[in-house]
C-alpha cells in the first residue's frame, strides 16, 4: 500500500514537483512573515530585556517604553528607600530631532542615565566608552542609523535640538520599533536639551532588586509609596510594550491574514493536486478493494501521499525561510525563526494536508471494485 501511494505521486514528476512548490511557497510565507512579526517586537522590547532592571517605574497609563510621560526625577529618592532595593536611577527616553549634513531633520530616540554602563546600556559597543559622555556635549549613535541618516563616524559632529554636539561612541542591535535610530547621551545633557519636557522630570525610574528581596513585597511597596505611578517587573513591562504595538496597529491583524492565506495556498494546492490524482488512478483504487483492500487502506494512500507533500515542502520551504535571513538583515529588518515557530509550522503544515487529503477521500470511498473489470 505505501509503495502505491509513493508511486501514484510520483508518476506525474512535474505534478508533485507543482505540489510541493505550493506547499514550499505557503510554508516560507508563513515563516517569514512571522519571523518578521517576532523580529519587530523583540525590537519593542529590546532595550527592557538587555537591561539590568528588574523593576520599572512609569507616569500612569504609558502605553510602552517609546511613548514615556514625565514625572519628578526626585521620586528616584523614594525608591532608594524602600527595602529590597539595591539600586535605582532615573532613566529618560525620549523623541529629538538630529540635524543632518545635508540640511535635512530626522528623529532619534534617546536614552539618557548618569551612569548608562551599571544598567548595560548600551549593550553592545563598538567603539567608545559610555563613562566620556559625561564630560561635555557627547552621544553614542547605533549603526543602525546609516541607512537613513548616511555615513558617520566618531568625532563628527550632529546639531541635536539646535545643539552642536560630537559622536564619541558606536553601537550595535539598539534599534526601536519604529525603526528611529537610537542614542545614548549622559541624563543631565538629556534634560538640557528637552528642558521644557524633561527639566527636573524623568521618564521611568529602574531598579534593582537587592539579592533575596521578595519582589512582590518590595512592589506592593513601591506601589504604595508612588500612588500616581505604574510599578512593573521587567517582564510584565515588556509584555505592556509589546502588546500595545499588536493591538493599537494593524501589525498584528496583517501577520494573522498573511498566515491566513499561507495555509490556504498550501491546503488549495495540495487538495487539488490529489484530488487529480484519485480522479487519474481511480482504477488502481478500485484493483485495492478487489484484492481485499477496505476503504481504510485507500485512505492510508491518500493521507501517505499527503504526509509526503508535506514533508518535502515543509523542509523546502524552511531551508529557503532560512536561506532568506541574509537578505533581509541587508533590509535593516530582523528575521527570527525560534525552533518552537518550526516545530509548530511543520504540524500546521502535516495537519492541513492531511486535511486537504480529506477531500479525496469521499470519492474513493464510493469506488466499486468491479470497476477494474470494466474496460
Amino acid at each position: 500500500m505505501v509503495d502505491l501511494a509513493r508511486k501514484i505521486l510520483l508518476h506525474d514528476k512535474l505534478r508533485f514537483l507543482t505540489t510541493i512548490s505550493g506547499v514550499a511557497f505557503a510554508v516560507t510565507l508563513v515563516l517569514v512573515q512571522a519571523g518578521l512579526f517576532v523580529g519587530l517586537l523583540d525590537n519593542a522590547t529590546i532595550t527592557i530585556r538587555k537591561m539590568n532592571a528588574d523593576i520599572w517605574v512609569s507616569s500612569k497609563n504609558t502605553p510602552n517604553i517609546d511613548f514615556a510621560s514625565p514625572f519628578s526625577d526626585s521620586l528616584v529618592q523614594r525608591v532608594r528607600s524602600i527595602p529590597g532595593i539595591q539600586r535605582a536611577d532615573n532613566l529618560l527616553v525620549g523623541f529629538m530631532q538630529i540635524s543632518l549634513p545635508s540640511g535635512a531633520r530626522e528623529g532619534i530616540m534617546v536614552y539618557a542615565m548618569d551612569d548608562l554602563a551599571r544598567w548595560n546600556l548600551p549593550w553592545r559597543i563598538i567603539h567608545g566608552d559610555v563613562a566620556d559622555l559625561r564630560r561635555g556635549h557627547y552621544f553614542f549613535l547605533d549603526e543602525s542609523a546609516t541607512k537613513r541618516f548616511g555615513k558617520f563616524k566618531v568625532g563628527d559632529y550632529r546639531e541635536i535640538l539646535d545643539q552642536r554636539l560630537k559622536i564619541i561612541g558606536l553601537t550595535q542591535e539598539a534599534r526601536s520599533f519604529t525603526t528611529t535610530p537610537i542614542a545614548f547621551m549622559d541624563f543631565q545633557l538629556a534634560q538640557f536639551l528637552m528642558y521644557q519636557y524633561f527639566g527636573g522630570r524623568t521618564a521611568y525610574i529602574v531598579a534593582k532588586l537587592a539579592p533575596g528581596a521578595d519582589e512582590t513585597k518590595v512592589i506592593a511597596e513601591m506601589r504604595r509609596r508612588l500612588p500616581y505611578n505604574d510599578v512593573y517587573t521587567k517582564d510584565g513591562w515588556a509584555t505592556q510594550s509589546r502588546d500595545y504595538w499588536i493591538n493599537s496597529t494593524g501589525i498584528g491583524l496583517n501577520m494573522y491574514l498573511t498566515v491566513f492565506l499561507g495555509c490556504l495556498v498550501g491546503v488549495v494546492v495540495v487538495a487539488q493536486t490529489l484530488y487529480t490524482m484519485t480522479m487519474e488512478h481511480v482504477k488502481e483504487f478500485g484493483t485495492v478493494k478487489a484484492i481485499g483492500g477496505t476503504n481504510a487502506d485507500i485512505y492510508l494512500i491518500l493521507a501517505k501521499q499527503a504526509t509526503i507533500a508535506a514533508v518535502t515542502g515543509f523542509t523546502l520551504g524552511a531551508l529557503l525561510s532560512y536561506a532568506l535571513r541574509p537578505l533581509v538583515s541587508k533590509l535593516d529588518l530582523k528575521l527570527i525563526i525560534y525552533p518552537e515557530l518550526v516545530v509548530w509550522v511543520f504540524f500546521g503544515t502535516l495537519i492541513l494536508c492531511l486535511a486537504a487529503a480529506m477531500l479525496s477521500f469521499r470519492k474513493v470511498a464510493s469506488i466499486d471494485p468491479a470497476l477494474v473489470f470494466r474496460t
